[in-house]
C-alpha cells in the first residue's frame, strides 16, 4: 500500500470516500457525524492499493497530543496490515512534527489491535456515534 499525507483534492476526496464507505455505510455512523468540522484543522491520511483508494485517516494536535482519528480500512482489504501500516506512517509524521505522545479513541472491537500496536487504555467504555468506545494512548 502507497501511503500518503492528502496533498490534493482528489486525495481528499479519496479520503472522505473511504471513510463514508466504512462508517456511514458499513458501521451506520450519521453522515454528518463522520464529515465534521474538525476536517479543515486536521492532517488527513490516504492509502492507495494499486491506484484505489483502499485506507484512510486524519490526525489533529491537541492538547499536546497527536490525536490519530478515523482509521479504517475497506472491508475487502482487512487482514492486510494496511490499518498497522496507517497508524505508524501516522505516527512517524507526527514524530516528524515534534510530537512525543499520541491518543486516540478506539472502537472497543479495536482496542486489542491497538494494544497490539502499543497503546494504553486510558478510559472506561463511552458511546460515540451509536459505537462503545475508550480512550488509548502511547508514547511515541
Amino acid at each position: 500500500m502507497e501511503l500518503k499525507i492528502v496533498n490534493t483534492e482528489k486525495e481528499l476526496q479519496d479520503a472522505y470516500k473511504v471513510r463514508f464507505t466504512v462508517f456511514v455505510e458499513e458501521q451506520g455512523v450519521p453522515e454528518d457525524l463522520e464529515i465534521d468540522e474538525l476536517e479543515q484543522e486536521a492532517l488527513h491520511f490516504i492509502g492507495y492499493e494499486e491506484e484505489e483508494p483502499v485506507a484512510a485517516s486524519r490526525m489533529r494536535f491537541v492538547d499536546g497530543y497527536a490525536k490519530m482519528e478515523r482509521i479504517c480500512v475497506l472491508q475487502s482489504q482487512r487482514g492486510k496490515g494496511f490499518g498497522r501500516d496507517i497508524l505508524l506512517f501516522m505516527e512517524r509524521i507526527a514524530k516528524e512534527k515534534d510530537m512525543d505522545k499520541s491518543k486516540l479513541n478506539a472502537q472497543t472491537r479495536a482496542e486489542a489491535f491497538y494494544q497490539s500496536l502499543g497503546y494504553e487504555t486510558i478510559s472506561g467504555e463511552f458511546m460515540d456515534a451509536g459505537i462503545p468506545h475508550v480512550t488509548m494512548t502511547k508514547s511515541i
